[in-house]
């Protein structure tokens, strides 16, 4: 059936391909023969979708939001003993804003998807980078929007315990640590740090910047654009060539320009993602919230006065915006893992733990490849997408999902129909690791790897107590036997847009060595071969320029004709 599908989707490829060939042949004769037609360029969406409109909003942003200078209340001016003291302050004038960003993902870790019903969130999911926050919030808090979550027991209730200087503070000088100090292996994460003045951080206070989202983004999964491979430090101050709507000196986009919304509540969450927005940008100044392309650009994005233009905007209807306009990611010099082994962790040198720098990225930084407390690791950059046809939804494997360990594990998997209505061709970042699992339940397993005592595998380098520990805690069933397994998480691209003139061109698609080759129940022209259909094709196409030319020739010879009887 799915040949068959393949096939006719070739035929009809075919026909459109005639069709648009003899559209052009026969625009350049009647353009030769002295047809009266001619293009009339009509004012359309192109009208509102032109980057010059992005720029007058963000203008409106920037001015509105400088009226407010927040170093001159006097609530602000200090001294603070520490972050909850600024956290109080702030409250007792944004004094609704604690109960709506206590519903905000940022700060409860958890998340149902309204599709599946799977509970999701950092709170409870297994991961293939560190593999779970649950048990180790000690440490990965770090990258928690509020203060002193040490274990599950976090008080969620108390607005004081939000950290509004990490998403506000404009200063430089704060910093998030983790909130326990963990294993002796890891009191280097707490050396070298100067005292926080947190006065100047509360008088700093600005809508977020790059930078403050970057300080857990860029950075998630233990270390700089390790997980997601499209977010890194080089957005910082990134040029024109990284990225056109972040570039530092043109655009300058923040990141809440595109994951707007209100009441600390954002679009944009992985969780449940947008891959076709039915609403586009809608009326002239009406907002669409949703962090999409076709909420700025339209779903016809490409000047449609142009043949290649209306060509390329029927690409729209199956092909997402990033396919084209980022054909690589982890650029600007910083790298992405890649891979990750556990199996390797814990090997030491006269009883000491390690590390080995053997990658040396673009920027010159060099990168760790193996920890005695995590592996071995690989590393990439300028890497080409896997694709996948997307519809914004993902199944997750959860701690208690059984699988075949003798197939590799789809921590989240990429849901799409070939050609469906609601999918689009979508890059992907593939991180592969092998990681623990319960080898007599089949099923994946938390691990304690951050605390002081006996059980943290950052410390004692033990898998079965780390992962007895970690699933004792919380009463999940544990064989007490383990493995390791290959995983595959996969990570959606979409920053780090390309300017247009390095956007992809028709032959990276449409040719034997076809960058969507891996893509099955589809028919790429150019690329996928049926025999007997070029043949057909090459005769069709043969045909109707033959058609096309004798009836130009015929309208010319006739036209000449009637001149000269004149």
């Amino acid at each position: 059936m799915k040949n068959r599908s393949v096939r006719m989707q070739a035929a009809r490829s075919v026909i459109k391909r005639i069709t648009f060939i003899g559209f052009v042949f026969f625009s350049v004769v009647s353009q030769a023969t002295g047809s009266d037609s001619q293009t009339v360029t009509k004012v359309g969406i192109d009208e509102y979708t032109t980057i010059h409109k992005v720029k007058d909003k963000q203008l409106v942003k920037a001015v509105s939001s400088s009226m407010t200078d927040h170093s001159k209340f006097k609530a602000l001016q200090g001294p603070f003993e520490d972050g909850p003291a600024v956290t109080k302050a702030c409250l007792e004038c944004h004094n609704e804003a604690g109960h709506a960003f206590m519903q905000n993902k940022h700060w409860t870790w958890k998340y149902t998807d309204p599709d599946t019903g799977q509970q999701l969130g950092k709170s409870v999911l297994v991961n293939n980078f560190c593999t779970n926050a649950r048990g180790n919030e000690g440490m990965c808090a770090q990258c928690h929007a509020g203060y002193n979550m040490t274990d599950s027991n976090f008080d969620f209730s108390n607005q004081n315990n939000i950290d509004c200087l990490v998403c506000h503070e404009s200063s430089g000088q704060y910093y998030k640590t983790p909130p326990t100090t963990g294993n002796e292996a890891c009191e280097e994460l707490f050396e070298g740090k100067n005292p926080i003045d947190f006065a100047l951080s509360a008088k700093s206070v600005v809508n977020p910047q790059r930078s403050n989202c970057g300080t857990c983004h860029f950075y998630g999964g233990g270390g700089d654009n390790v997980k997601h491979g499209d977010l890194s430090s080089a957005l910082v101050h990134p040029d024109k060539n990284l990225d056109v709507h972040m570039d530092a000196n043109g655009n300058n986009f923040a990141c809440t320009d595109c994951h707007v919304g209100e009441k600390h509540q954002w679009s944009g969450s992985r969780y449940q993602m947008v891959p076709v927005d039915e609403r586009h940008p809608g009326k002239p100044g009406e907002e669409n919230p949703t962090a999409s392309c076709a909420s700025c650009h339209s779903d016809k994005p490409h000047h449609s006065t142009s043949l290649i233009g209306l060509k390329l905007n029927d690409h729209t209807e199956k092909v997402a915006c990033e396919t084209c306009h980022i054909p690589e990611f982890a650029r600007g010099g910083v790298a992405t893992k890649i891979g990750w082994d556990w199996r390797t962790a814990g090997k030491t040198k006269d009883g000491v733990g390690f590390k080995e720098s053997k990658y040396t990225q673009g920027n010159g930084e060099h990168r760790y490849t193996y920890k005695s407390i995590k592996g071995d690791f690989t590393y990439g950059e300028n890497i080409i997408p896997e694709y996948y046809w997307f519809n914004g939804r993902s199944h997750y494997t959860t701690i208690d999902t059984k699988f075949d360990p003798t197939k590799p594990v789809e921590i989240n998997n990429v849901e799409g129909t070939p050609g469906g209505k609601d999918s689009r061709i979508t890059p992907f970042k593939r991180m592969q690791t092998i990681q623990p699992y319960d080898k007599g339940n089949n099923t994946l397993v938390y691990m304690h790897l951050w605390g002081d005592d006996p059980d943290s595998f950052w410390g004692n380098y033990d898998f079965a107590k780390a992962i007895e520990h970690g699933m004792s805690e919380y009463d999940i069933p544990y064989s007490g036997e383990y493995d390791f397994i290959e995983t595959y998480s996969y990570w959606p691209i979409n920053h780090m847009v390309a300017p247009e003139e390095k956007a992809l061109e028709c032959k990276d698609c449409h040719s034997q060595q076809s960058r969507l080759a891996g893509l099955t129940a589809v028919y790429i022209p150019g690329h996928t071969k049926f025999q007997w259909l070029d043949i057909l094709g090459l005769f069709l196409v043969a045909g109707t320029l033959g058609g096309v030319l004798v009836h130009g020739l015929i309208r010319m010879f006739t036209k000449s004709k009637s001149k000269e009887e004149v």
